[in-house]
């Protein structure tokens, strides 16, 4: 499966969820905990090709999912992305070390989830401050954002784990 998606930053989460709603957005999952590590060898070889293992849980439910190195696109996250449920998270992550991974990074969130039409809408309060995420397709995400009074120059292509490690230091790897 290819993932298209967005982020743009927001101030009030309440507020931007009565906005979506008045736009016809209809809520599929009320606000939730998601506690999300990402794992990697000890050479760091996934993050070094861009790409991701992440074990998301939520309550006893959790989703393995593995994303491809990002394509270019100017105005989109657009990348391969691999998602499987599974039953026993505990029993995930000792599978996960005894293939050599370890956890690379951790953060929690919590998170809404709303749809309208095909279009996956989230608004998600993490520590580098609240966001909506826009999943489907580009122009489903487009006209969305034209009804928010979202500019393109507004959309974030950043990862959740770019936005909480914070910016970079001069002359540092990306």
């Amino acid at each position: 499966m290819t993932e298209i998606e967005i982020k743009i930053r927001i101030g009030d989460p309440k507020a931007m969820r009565e906005r979506l709603v008045g736009l016809g957005a209809a809520v599929s999952r009320e606000r939730h905990l998601e506690r999300n590590v990402l794992y990697d060898f000890d050479s760091g070889a996934l993050a070094a090709s861009r790409r991701a293992l992440r074990l998301r849980t939520t309550g006893r439910r959790a989703t393995l999912t593995f994303k491809g190195e990002p394509r270019k696109s100017r105005s989109f996250k657009v990348r391969e992305e691999f998602e499987t449920q599974v039953r026993d998270p505990r029993g995930a992550r000792l599978i996960l070390k005894a293939l050599g991974l370890k956890e690379a990074f951790a953060y929690a969130k919590h998170r809404t989830v709303l749809r309208k039409s095909r279009l996956t809408i989230c608004i998600d309060e993490t520590a580098a401050g609240n966001f909506l995420e826009l999943e489907g397709e580009r122009h489903e995400i487009v006209k969305f954002a034209r009804a928010l009074k979202v500019r393109r120059a507004d959309f974030i292509t950043e990862s959740y784990v770019s936005l909480l490690a914070g910016p970079k230091p001069e002359g540092g790897a990306d």
